[in-house]
């Protein structure tokens, strides 16, 4: 039976989220990819074992993670039932609806019957009686967003979820489903954006809505799919995302341009110190607009690497500002 380290809490960075009373660690784990039918359990075990060891106490998945859709919450219930049982209550679990996950016209989108029932899904397959946050999982143009808002109110007022959020939404659809939410009684807690430093589209009026409405933020793929490493400056290894012709990472997306921008924000990072991997971390907690950022691993030793970056946050202008001239 694991058993946790007993110091796990004295080296790793709380931020409150939002106005909320709820604090969660400056990295959590991501459960998108590495965790699904094909994948080894004992590697699971590794990773979410290791995570935690390290003070990472917010898991996060969806519905539709695997492959299959729901693996990735069948598996981790299995890990949680199997190893991190007796630590339930210092977790933050959660998931999320809004993409595809059954056939037909009730298993996608935002209406009130799929999110209730992809959420009860979502419970049953992880062994739980309660998730602690329940993403929306994209905006949906066809049904009223009151409805998809008096679902969130339901789920939490029902007892399924504690917090909920949104992710993907732009700032005017965030602006009103905040508002929408607090006249329910409900707040949004959290926005999970994609944000790195290649893809800054929150930065124009997003974290402007975010602070006014006083919504915590959690960034994923934070290293663009690994782009943001050390991994493609020499080529593409026959083991990379990419060599694998992944839908989230292409050949064709590695350009000579984009290589150039790395080998350049490599110099600045063996600089500071740091791998690319970990200044790209602390670049997205900069100034402490995000509250958390949701790292993505294949194997053990890079959630240590990434979570080491909390040995250096700050930045200097002058190294925002060299960063600002690679990336042009």
């Amino acid at each position: 039976m694991y058993i946790a380290n007993k110091e796990r809490y004295e080296t790793m960075k709380y931020n409150r989220c939002g106005k909320s009373g709820l604090l969660l660690p400056a990295f959590s784990l991501g459960l998108w990819h590495n965790f699904g039918s094909n994948d080894s359990y004992d590697n699971m075990v590794d990773l979410l074992t290791t995570a935690f060891d390290l003070g990472i106490t917010h898991f996060d998945l969806a519905n539709n993670y695997g492959p299959y859709p729901g693996s990735a919450e069948e598996n981790f219930g299995k890990v949680l039932k199997n190893e991190l049982a007796p630590y339930r209550d210092e977790l933050i679990i959660s998931t999320k609806a809004g993409y595809g996950m059954w056939d037909g016209p009730y298993g996608d989108h935002g209406s009130r019957k799929y999110l209730i029932a992809s959420l009860d899904q979502s419970l049953k397959r992880m062994g739980l009686e309660y998730v602690d946050i329940f993403y929306h999982h994209r905006p949906d143009p066809d049904t009223p967003m009151e409805e998809t808002a008096s679902a969130l109110d339901h789920i939490v007022r029902s007892g399924k979820a504690l917090y909920v959020g949104i992710s993907n939404y732009n700032a005017e659809q965030t602006k009103q489903m905040a508002e929408i939410m607090k006249s329910l009684g409900t707040p949004l807690v959290i926005h999970q954006p994609r944000y790195n430093m290649f893809e800054r589209w929150i930065e124009n009026g997003l974290q402007d809505v975010l602070k006014e409405e006083g919504i915590g933020s959690i960034s994923f793929c934070p290293l663009a799919q690994g782009l943001l490493t050390n991994k493609y400056i020499n080529g593409i290894p026959a083991d990379s995302r990419a060599a694998k012709s992944s839908p989230f990472l292409t050949k064709e997306g590695i350009t000579a341009d984009k290589i150039e921008k790395i080998v350049k924000l490599n110099k600045i990072a063996e600089n500071r110190g740091q791998s690319l991997a970990q200044m790209a971390c602390a670049w997205n907690l900069r100034g402490g607009k995000l509250t958390s950022v949701l790292l993505g691993a294949s194997k053990a030793s890079q959630i240590i690497e990434n979570v080491n970056s909390l040995n250096n946050l700050d930045f200097t202008q002058d190294e925002l500002n060299a960063i600002e001239d690679a990336l042009k």
